[in-house]
């Protein structure tokens, strides 16, 4: 216990704290029939990206690292607590191999950046792995080009040109997805707003209003 609460490993005991914390309150709120998981998923996309998209794209790094991590295709409450424990242990473990070493521990904001280098390939690991579970293997049958004239809900941001927001909407499996779309020029969605997926456009889709009320009604 005195080596988990040394200065330097303060960072990296509070993130298995927090993991804890977290399992306890997804305990509470399912007793009261509310899921964690499930508001997570609203707030924090899970994404279906296609890793081939440029870079230069707006918001094109970060959401192919989202992407890279299998949001989108496993819980957000599962990919995040995965990162919690893989950056705790994986700090914790360092600075033990250090303290054989040299006696001491180095400062915890030394080794934040390596850490999470070495966090994120786990927390991938973890997404491959429950990503069969959650959704099988014909995942990878199911393309993207797959999901135009869909109609779905924008969840969080706000989509302007230039500036995508995620929006959410289910196949006709019951499976969920997550996309990064973005209008034309001259168009603004807001949050609970629906779209209609017209284009693939690299990382994101382009969207329009839809016009049919049927096709509203169907989402």
């Amino acid at each position: 216990m005195a080596f988990l609460l040394q200065d330097g490993n303060q960072l990296f005991t509070g993130a298995l704290v927090l993991m804890l914390m977290i399992a306890m309150l997804e305990g509470v709120m399912i007793l009261i029939g509310v899921g964690l998981s499930e508001v997570l998923d609203n707030l924090l996309p899970d994404m279906d990206i296609d890793l081939d998209a440029p870079d230069a794209e707006p918001g094109g790094v970060l959401t192919k690292l989202l992407g890279w991590l299998r949001f989108g295709e496993v819980p957000a409450l599962i990919l995040l607590v995965a990162f919690l424990v893989a950056f705790g242990i994986t700090g914790l473990l360092i600075q033990m191999v250090v303290a054989s070493f040299i006696g001491s521990l180095l400062p915890s904001w030394l080794l934040v950046l390596p850490v999470l280098l070495l966090a994120l390939p786990q927390v991938r690991f973890v997404g491959n792995v429950l990503r069969r579970f959650a959704v099988g293997d014909e995942t990878e049958a199911v393309g993207r080009k797959t999901f135009i004239g869909r109609v779905a809900t924008i969840t969080i941001g706000q989509a302007t040109t230039g500036s995508p927001a995620e929006a959410r909407f289910s196949d006709e499996f019951g499976t969920t997805h997550y996309v990064m779309v973005e209008p034309d020029a001259h168009e603004t969605f807001g949050q609970g707003e629906q779209v209609l997926l017209v284009e693939e456009r690299g990382a994101s889709f382009r969207v329009i209003r839809p016009t049919s009320k049927h096709l509203m009604e169907q989402n």
